[in-house]
């Protein structure tokens, strides 16, 4: 499948411990962590669904923000883990793996199915 059509309900289950966890890397800015989901094969990550995101992860306490001036343009807006947002970030990959291998058991077995009829 290519990456531009994985599902939306998929998108939006992975996108937050997607995002904390580009975040982990120090503070950006939501173009650059767009680019970074992209290149990492999410797909096209729209602001319509980034930025309501970042703004949840702020109210929750697990993000800061911080306008830098640009160089040259216009200044933009960073966004920076919290203690608490990296320990968040932690634990919902820790969380993530644990379910992805649940749901990989179910789904690997699809792959070897041959079809049996009932």
């Amino acid at each position: 499948m290519n990456p531009t059509q994985w599902p939306s309900e998929w998108l939006r289950g992975v996108l937050g411990v997607c995002v904390l966890r580009a975040l982990l890397d120090g503070p950006s800015y939501g173009y650059a962590i767009t680019q970074r989901l992209t290149a990492a094969g999410l797909g096209e990550i729209k602001g319509g669904t980034l930025y309501p995101l970042l703004d949840r992860l702020e109210r929750a306490g697990h993000v800061e923000v911080e306008w830098r001036p640009g160089d040259g343009g216009p200044g933009r807006k960073f966004f920076a883990l919290t203690d608490s947002g990296r320990a968040t970030a932690r634990q919902q990959a820790a969380d993530w793996a644990q379910f992805t291998t649940i749901t990989r058991a179910l789904t690997d077995g699809a792959l070897s199915h041959e079809g049996a009829t009932s």
